[in-house]
């Protein structure tokens, strides 16, 4: 099965990410939707049924406070994938503080996968296929102002990936409660 370690959004973080979303300017790709909202601390690809168990087995392991986080500023990838001349843009929130816990799902899962070469805490929130002017569709998105969303990271999840015709189901396979 697919699978990855992430974050959950609060409910309140959620409604604020709609109210962001609804200020992108015009373009053709879709928003994440809001059920779908999360941080990847690690992804692991397709992982057997075997290894999920050691997956899980480590994960419960860890041994973390919990924290608060903070979305406070947005911006993009531009993926240029030249083999396919597919060109997307993904519009993103960053989040504060959540790079020791990625640390600490590496350091559990080390050997099992590779360690991150550059985590960077982002959660994202479209993901554009076409816009009219590419320019100006970034000069809009830097003029965005957000309001500095605040949260407690309380936990964090091991989620399989389901891919279907209308995009991706994540569902929870494993909760893990941090001190």
């Amino acid at each position: 099965m697919r699978v990855f370690v992430a974050v959950g959004i609060s409910q309140k973080a959620k409604d604020e990410i709609r109210k962001i979303q609804n200020q992108l300017p015009k373009f053709d790709g879709k928003f994440t939707e809001t059920e779908n909202l999360h941080l990847t601390l690690k992804f692991l690809g397709e992982v057997s049924n075997e290894d999920i168990e050691e997956v899980k087995k480590r994960l419960r392991e860890i041994r973390f406070n919990k924290f608060k986080t903070e979305i406070n500023h947005l911006g993009f990838f531009d993926n240029q994938k030249p083999e396919s001349y597919k060109r997307e843009l993904i519009v993103w929130l960053h989040l504060d503080n959540c790079e020791k816990l990625q640390d600490k799902v590496d350091e559990a899962l080390s050997g099992l996968f590779e360690e991150e070469k550059r985590f960077m805490s982002h959660l994202t929130i479209a993901r554009v296929k076409n816009v009219k002017n590419k320019k100006e569709f970034l000069d809009k998105l830097e003029k965005i102002k957000i309001n500095k969303i605040k949260f407690d990271v309380k936990d964090f999840r091991l989620k399989k990936s389901v891919l279907t015709k209308k995009g991706p189901v994540y569902q929870t396979i494993e909760e893990y409660f941090l001190l």
